[in-house]
């Protein structure tokens, strides 16, 4: 009898464990839908370390200049600006995403890869990884506006 009653209480226990496991992750994945939001891809502001970008009416075009530099320097390997090529072209992504994503996907590519849904969508579509430039936010952000002009 007593048996009987120890393996109820175990048998109980070990169904309630597993069940919480499943809400925890079900919990995790309604998080990380909230921070990247794939139904709506101008939500998505990527994994990394910009949260928010303020971008002007009017194109820096200082800031655009030292960015195609920097863009002919360390991209042009694997991007063209107009067409696709080892990765995509550069020219209409700020209508396809947010620029706190395309900063982020430049800063932060491995993570990006890794955890936001449209970075795994784009690897499994290009093949190639994206290259981590080791760029700073200010060049990166340069880049961001020389994309602008395209």
């Amino acid at each position: 009898m007593k048996v009987t009653i120890l393996m109820v209480c175990f048998s109980t226990l070990l169904l309630f464990s597993c069940g919480s496991s499943d809400d925890k992750k079900a919990n995790d994945q309604n998080e990380n839908a909230v921070k990247n939001d794939v139904s709506d891809p101008m939500k998505d502001k990527g994994i990394g370390p910009i949260t928010s970008v303020t971008i002007g009416a009017e194109v820096d075009k200082a800031m655009a200049a030292e960015g195609e530099k920097i863009f002919v320097s360390k991209c042009t390997a694997c991007h063209k600006p107009d067409k696709r090529f080892i990765g995509p072209a550069p020219k209409g992504v700020l209508d396809r995403r947010s620029p706190e994503w395309v900063m982020n996907m430049i800063l932060n590519p491995d993570k990006m890869v890794k955890e936001n849904e449209i970075a795994k969508k784009l690897l499994m579509e290009y093949i190639a990884p994206m290259a981590n430039q080791n760029l700073t936010e200010k060049e990166a952000r340069s880049v961001l506006e020389y994309y602008r002009t395209l």
